[in-house]
This record gives structure tokens, C-alpha cells and sequence, in this order.
């Protein structure tokens, strides 16, 4: 393996200092489970009201397929300009209560995942980081009515013991954090992750409650004061076209209503029982899934996956 941490890139700080050590890291990569638009929500809130200070960042061209996904440049009339390259940062930020922690952000690199989680070990033995939070945001077959449910995970048992409603054994496609979970486990590391499960019909638009699920998580695990009030308003607003798109697509009530009656039921079993299958084991019909969610999505702008990206 090629030395991780020529990987990473400084800024011009005092990299022994005081401020930097002792913090906690919390990780948050735009990956394939990303439903509705959590990362990109909790990334702007946090970069807009923490005073963000950037202290280091990857060399990106070493861990990006550019063909696999191609960043966005701006065509004016006879030239090209605005290129937005792609940037994995590492920020402290401080939170309302003057509380210092390290934010690593930015896609989750395509290529060299254990040369790039030896390089954030690097980090965390560096600065001395007390604990690394994770999180995502997967779709799941619950209704936007009931409380987000959580996929609670790590070796601090205290951060994730009675959490989950939902604690799968399963074969997962994974994912940089995944695995960066694991090696900081090996490596003698604290380390926790929460996985917020959003509604499946809601998962291709912007859905604040997850931003706000995510941070209420996070901050708690991590003894941090994190901004959640324009989220929840925006949340709020939300509400209202939700209801109003769920009473005028009645194969979307019906849906609802059966995931309402499902999540009610199961609850109690949540730590023995997943909420993906009914009780005899029969997964929801995917036609029908698939056709209700199209239906609905169609009455909101963003469901198309344009969205911005990191």
C-alpha cells in the first residue's frame, strides 16, 4: 500500500495544537445510501452555522472515477468555466455551546478505500479523537407519519444499546464508513454509526426530518449543540404538501396506511423483527411499491435526483 497519508493535505495550522486534540470526528460521505438528501441537508447546515475551518483535504484526483461520475461545469455561451471539482475536507467547526469537533466531508472516494481509512486512522491517532460518529440514510417500507426509526451501530455500547428499531443480520453492499467502522474497531478505536431509515416514497426528494434525525443522533452521541431549527421549519412546510399528495393519490394512502398498520404492529419487535417483511415473511409487492412511489414522487420537484452534489 502506498503511504496513506500522502494522501492528505494540511492547511497552514498548528497541527499540535490544543484546539485540535481531543476532539470528536464526525464523518458524513455522499454514498449510495443517501435517501433524501440527508448528507447534502446536514452538510449545509453545519458548514453554514458552525464557522467552519478547513484543516486539511485529500488529494480527491487519486480517489475519484471522474467517468463514473462526472462533476458539473458551466458552459457560458463560447466557454467553459466554474468547474466544481470534487473536495474531501476536514473542517473544525464549533457548536452553539463553544464546543470544538472535526467534520470529514465530501463524496465517498470510488477507488482505495483501505489506503483512505489508514489515512483517517492517521487522523484520529494524530489529533487524538476521541470518538468517530458516522451516519446515512437508507429507504426503507415506513410511513412519513411515525417517528424515524434508526440502525444503531459501533463498539460503544452505551451509544447504541436500545437504540435501533431495526437490527438486521444481512449481506449490505458497503460503503467506505462501513469499513472504516471496522478498521477503527481493529485499531482499538472508539467508533459508532447511526443509520436513519426514511420512507422509501420520500427517499429521491429533499426530506428534512432525516437532516433533523441525523443531527438530534449525532449531537447526542457527541455532547454537541447541532442547528436543527430551519430544518425542522422547513420540515413543517413540508408536512402540508406531503398530506396534501398523499390524499389526492389514493394508491399512496392505501401504501401508507398498510406501512402505518405494519410499523404499528411491529414496534414492540422492533430488536427481534424487521419492518422489511410482514409477518409471514412476504416482502411488500414491488409492482405495486414501485408504482404507488412514482406516482407520488411526480408531485415534487427534486424527485428526479437532480439535486445538487457534493
Amino acid at each position: 500500500m502506498l503511504d496513506p497519508q500522502s494522501l492528505i493535505r494540511f492547511e497552514d495550522f498548528d497541527l499540535d495544537a490544543l484546539e485540535l486534540q481531543g476532539l470528536n470526528l464526525l464523518v458524513g460521505l455522499r454514498g449510495h445510501a443517501d435517501a433524501g438528501h440527508a448528507l447534502a441537508q446536514v452538510r449545509a447546515e453545519l458548514l453554514d452555522s458552525l464557522n467552519p475551518k478547513l484543516i486539511a483535504s485529500f488529494d480527491i484526483d487519486q480517489l475519484i472515477n471522474y467517468r463514473e461520475r462526472r462533476p458539473q461545469i458551466s458552459f457560458l455561451g463560447d466557454h467553459y468555466a466554474a468547474y466544481q471539482a470534487p473536495r474531501l475536507e476536514l473542517y473544525r467547526l464549533t457548536d452553539g455551546l463553544e464546543r470544538d469537533f472535526l467534520f470529514l466531508t465530501g463524496p465517498e472516494p470510488d477507488l482505495a478505500w483501505e489506503r483512505v481509512s489508514a489515512a483517517i486512522i492517521a487522523l484520529v491517532e494524530a489529533f487524538n479523537i476521541r470518538l468517530t460518529v458516522s451516519f446515512d440514510a437508507v429507504p426503507m417500507p415506513v410511513p412519513h407519519t411515525r417517528p424515524l426509526g434508526v440502525t444503531a451501530h459501533g463498539n460503544r455500547e452505551e451509544l447504541i444499546t436500545g437504540i435501533s428499531t431495526w437490527t438486521p443480520t444481512a449481506e449490505l453492499p458497503a460503503s467506505l464508513a462501513s469499513l472504516l467502522e471496522i478498521r477503527l474497531n481493529e485499531a482499538g478505536k472508539d467508533a459508532v454509526g447511526y443509520s436513519i431509515h426514511v420512507p422509501h416514497y420520500l427517499a429521491e426528494a429533499e426530506y428534512p426530518q432525516v437532516a433533523v434525525g441525523i443531527l438530534e443522533y449525532v449531537g447526542a452521541a457527541m455532547e454537541l449543540g447541532l442547528p436543527t431549527d430551519r430544518l425542522r421549519e422547513a420540515g413543517r412546510n413540508l408536512e402540508s404538501q406531503i398530506a396534501d399528495q398523499v390524499a389526492a393519490t389514493p394508491e399512496v394512502a392505501r401504501m401508507v396506511e398498510n406501512f402505518e398498520q405494519r410499523f404499528d404492529q411491529h414496534v414492540p419487535e422492533t430488536e427481534r423483527r424487521s419492518l422489511l417483511v410482514t409477518a409471514n415473511a412476504e416482502l411488500p409487492d414491488g409492482d405495486e411499491l414501485a408504482m404507488a412511489a412514482e406516482a407520488f414522487l411526480s408531485g415534487f420537484p427534486e424527485a428526479d435526483g437532480t439535486a445538487t452534489k457534493d
